[in-house]
């Protein structure tokens, strides 16, 4: 489902995604995500892909961890580590080997990737995104900062309730080459 009306704050648009998906339950978080895994799956750049950027799903995030177990022996999959105000990338060796960082989100403790332009494609967390593929974060910038650094497809990933005619952007926010969403 696509909202027409919305904030026109960013943190006002957070808030409202915040109480949005906190009305999901975990099945239907599940089904979802089922759903946007699959197009992922049946995609060309994921068919063609050797290595990709993913994250480890935080509560309210859409639930990447099966999708990272099923693909990791096949693929080269990295996952973003926090180092003060910048994102870098470990490889994924199995759930056996992370270890909780610096926001308590689960890190994985493989090599680090140096040249970002090895990956095919990002998959990329937000908070909203609308349907020119504009994407808002978190508000840190992390991944704005790292998107601009490779010319890898950058994928969004998203609930319905994540999904707005526009959002509020700004010059630093990085446009998704697609949004998957259910």
């Amino acid at each position: 489902m696509v909202k027409n009306i919305y904030p026109v704050d960013k943190q006002s648009l957070r808030r409202l995604v915040t109480q949005l998906k906190s009305q999901l339950s975990a099945t239907e978080k599940q089904c979802e995500a089922d759903a946007v895994f699959s197009q992922i799956e049946q995609n060309k750049w994921f068919r063609q892909s050797k290595n990709f950027a993913a994250y480890w799903a935080l509560p309210d995030e859409m639930p990447t961890q099966q999708f990272i177990e099923k693909w990791h022996k096949q693929k080269n999959i990295y996952l973003p580590i926090v180092e003060g105000d910048t994102l870098i990338f470990r490889r994924y060796e199995g759930f056996e080997k992370m270890k909780k960082g610096e926001f308590g989100i689960q890190e994985p403790a493989g090599e680090i990737l140096n040249n970002l332009n090895l990956l095919d494609f990002v998959i990329v967390p937000g908070v909203a995104f609308d349907l020119q593929n504009n994407r808002m974060g978190r508000g840190r910038g992390f991944y704005d900062k790292i998107l601009r650094q490779t010319d890898a497809k950058k994928i969004g990933i998203a609930f319905k309730c994540q999904i707005f005619n526009t959002i509020p952007i700004c010059n630093t926010d990085i446009e998704m080459d697609f949004v998957f969403r259910s």
